[in-house]
């Protein structure tokens, strides 16, 4: 038995889960989701519990459980509270700012990059720190990656973007040899 699948997914008071057949709408005070599970995973509903049962013990039904239950309890805590990752730019004339909705990044190239996030994220920016939020987990995840690839950590002066607490290992330049 999975044991992130058996775990119960608790559902706060200020948000509303529906089930119908593998589709599950969940709704609460920053917005709402809308996902479409495999059809052999099944819900059940008991007071503010949510418990997620697979068919058998097939190496499919295995991995879905888990993976299905994870994406019900990150749709009911996105709902409820969100989400958020937050960036870190390191390098001399790097800078970050927001205009208007687009993210304005100076990343030592010839020219400035202009990134618009999806309707669905919110994006701060100040000097050389950005803060992507949201109620979907994965899309969150997903833009916060796809800034990130603009200009990634190098490991010989630690410049570039990178995830806030990212540990980047610096490498030794060259040595002239005596």
């Amino acid at each position: 038995m999975s044991r992130i699948g058996k775990k119960p997914i608790t559902i706060p008071g200020k948000v509303q889960v529906k089930i119908d057949g593998n589709q599950v709408t969940c709704s609460g005070p920053k917005g709402t989701l809308q996902y479409s599970f495999h059809p052999d995973i099944s819900f059940i509903q008991e007071n503010n519990q949510i418990v997620v049962t697979r068919p058998s013990d097939t190496k499919l039904h295995r991995s879905l459980h888990g993976t299905s239950r994870a994406i019900l309890a990150n749709m009911v805590h996105g709902v409820s509270e969100g989400f958020t990752k937050e960036l870190e730019i390191r390098g001399m004339g790097y800078s970050v700012n927001v205009e208007g909705k687009r993210l304005k990044l100076a990343l030592g190239f010839s020219h400035d990059i202009y990134f618009e996030p999806p309707d669905e994220i919110e994006i701060k920016a100040k000097r050389n720190a950005i803060s992507i939020s949201g109620i979907d987990k994965h899309l969150v995840g997903q833009v916060a990656a796809k800034i990130r690839m603009f200009r990634p950590p190098e490991s010989y002066k630690g410049k570039g973007i990178r995830y806030k607490d990212e540990y980047v290992k610096i490498k030794k330049g060259k040595t002239v040899g005596g």
